[in-house]
């Protein structure tokens, strides 16, 4: 069957069958793999780009993993496809952020062209954490790393299946690499399996309406999605935006934010040097925090393709802690990354508080936690991203319990999975009901968690952020609470940390996970009466809190 290029119908049809592949690739991946990072927490994302690597249709998962998948594949295209070097069957894969990985190597992204009537039409592409990739730490994670070399095994941007034959050698060298090779051998073929099913599923539309046509309805589709930004565009406030933060090490991140009817830029060259830890993130990284702050102010309902993103322009400069040069160490990305979008976002927020809340914990609170399980006898790595609160928004109270802005749609691992699987018990999972976050409208809950250690010479490594300073507040509001954990031994005091890199544990050990409230907005003697009661009967607050914080009276607290 072959459809008129021009059929809106047929065109819409096909946008929703890349939409539909791209979720079925992400079902596949999820039941297929073998780290519960992926298959509970969804620490993964899929999508579809035309042959030119633009992402044609978003898939589910991580906002910032879906934004790695174009960057990644373009690089592919440029390396393989200049050459003609690219066959039915192939599949690639990279991790290494200075050669299309953007994040840091536990990442990898993998990538498979569609072809049709002779020629590359599309590419499927995912990206998943994976557990342990080699490197000088278990979990491939460290505070000590000074070069990407120290990260682990780096894949940069290379074939590992041939015309659908696996390229064995390859695989051996990614399996003798890692310390849980059998994990990482089983999820990077749900990886490939992702792209298979995707690639299959996008050959069926392009031979049921012809090559051309299926072309054209991404085309076609792109145009609509800048059409919508350019649309949102205009009713946001014009101008240029500045703010200058202080971070808890004592160095000040800097944005400038100019918005016009048909662009929105962001200026990040004004940053500190690129750091000798693993404190660095790359440009592409940095590109995919602005992408997400401009959907989320130009119809974040609308879907999301490359068009969505064409009145972006995002500058920096290379050699600064936005945009590090090889071989830069780049391992906690992922908090640099969240402070680029918290920080536009509190850029603009008093200039849009229709649009944006108060500022959210902020945080991944990324938690590795490892050693060698206790009834297996092999090595275990627990890799979680926290919840935390998120800031009062219009009129509404913050959410309780929710992952960052960085993560999106993802879980967190269920504790009768973490039991089962690692070697630890989960004790406690309740809201954090500490001081903060109080405001006519107050932020959400964060939680509290421990985790209670089964085995001997294990390992902790974390880097919680907004611990000095907590989530932002506006309009009078309180700020929220800080990110820590209180790590409590089972001889000796306990301590409050918010970083460890490779922390020896022990048998009885609690690591207990503390993140942080949402900001409040506006003051909080203006809170509804009922409200206050409310939180007061639920636990939420205490009667010191409801009296001397938001004035409730005596009588009414007793």
């Amino acid at each position: 069957m072959n459809a008129r290029m021009n059929d809106p119908v047929t065109l819409e049809i096909i946008q929703n069958s890349l939409q539909a592949a791209a979720d079925e690739m992400f079902a596949a991946m999820k039941k297929t793999s073998m780290s519960s990072i992926i298959y509970e927490v969804l620490d993964m994302g899929t999508g579809v780009m035309d042959a030119d690597g633009e992402i044609a249709s978003s898939g589910a998962g991580i906002p910032a993993f879906i934004g790695v998948l174009d960057k990644a594949t373009k690089v592919i295209v440029k390396k393989f496809m200049a050459t003609g070097d690219v066959r039915p069957g192939d599949v690639f894969a990279t991790n290494d952020p200075y050669y299309g990985g953007v994040t840091h190597l536990n990442d990898i992204v993998v990538v498979m062209p569609v072809f049709a009537e002779g020629r590359v039409i599309a590419w499927t592409a995912n990206i998943a954490h994976n557990s342990d990739v080699g490197g000088m730490a278990p979990g491939s994670l460290t505070g000590e790393a000074t070069e990407i070399f120290q990260e682990g095994l780096r894949l940069p941007a290379v074939r590992i299946i041939s015309e659908g034959e696996p390229i064995e050698p390859v695989f051996e060298i990614i399996k003798v690499n890692s310390r849980m090779p059998e994990v990482l051998e089983g999820d990077v073929w749900a990886a490939i399996a992702s792209v298979r099913i995707g690639t299959r599923r996008l050959q069926e539309l392009a031979e049921k309406y012809g090559a051309h046509v299926f072309e054209e309805a991404m085309v076609s589709f792109m145009d609509f999605g800048e059409k919508v930004s350019l649309a949102e565009l205009e009713t946001l406030p014009k101008g240029t935006f500045e703010l200058s933060e202080e971070q808890e090490d004592g160095r000040v991140f800097n944005v400038t934010i100019t918005i016009s009817d048909d662009s929105f830029e962001v200026d990040l060259r004004n940053n500190p040097e690129q750091a000798n830890d693993p404190v660095n993130t790359s440009r592409d990284g940095v590109i995919v925090a602005a992408q997400i702050i401009l959907k989320s102010l130009t119809d974040p309902y609308s879907p999301c393709n490359a068009g969505s993103f064409r009145p972006l322009k995002v500058l920096t400069r290379e050699g600064t802690i936005f945009h590090a040069r090889e071989p830069a160490a780049i391992g906690f990305y992922y908090e640099l990354e969240l402070r680029v979008y918290d920080l536009m976002w509190r850029c603009l927020a008093q200039h849009m508080p229709e649009r944006l809340g108060a500022g959210h914990f902020a945080s991944v609170c990324g938690t590795f936690i490892g050693g060698i399980h206790p009834d297996t006898g092999r090595q275990y790595t627990i890799i979680e991203p926290q919840l935390g609160g998120w800031g009062a928004r219009d009129g509404k109270d913050g959410n309780n319990a929710m992952f960052s802005g960085f993560h999106g749609d993802t879980f967190n691992c269920p504790a009768e999975i973490n039991e089962a699987r690692n070697g630890l018990y989960v004790d406690r999972l309740e809201l954090n009901t500490e001081p903060g976050g109080e405001g006519r409208h107050r932020g959400g809950h964060g939680i509290v968690m421990d985790y209670r250690l089964r085995t001997d010479n294990g390992f902790l490594t974390i880097w919680y952020t907004r611990s000095k300073f907590p989530a932002w507040s506006l309009d009078g509001g309180h700020e929220g609470s800080p990110n820590y954990v209180h790590y409590m031994p089972r001889d000796g005091e306990k301590r409050k940390i918010t970083f460890a890199s490779n922390f020896t544990t022990h048998t009885g050990d609690v690591i207990r996970v503390v993140s942080g409230k949402g900001g409040g907005i506006g003051d909080p003697r203006q809170r509804d009466r009922d409200l206050v009661r409310q939180d007061l009967k639920n636990g939420l607050i205490s009667e010191a809190c409801a009296r001397d914080v938001y004035g409730l009276e005596r009588d009414a607290v007793n």
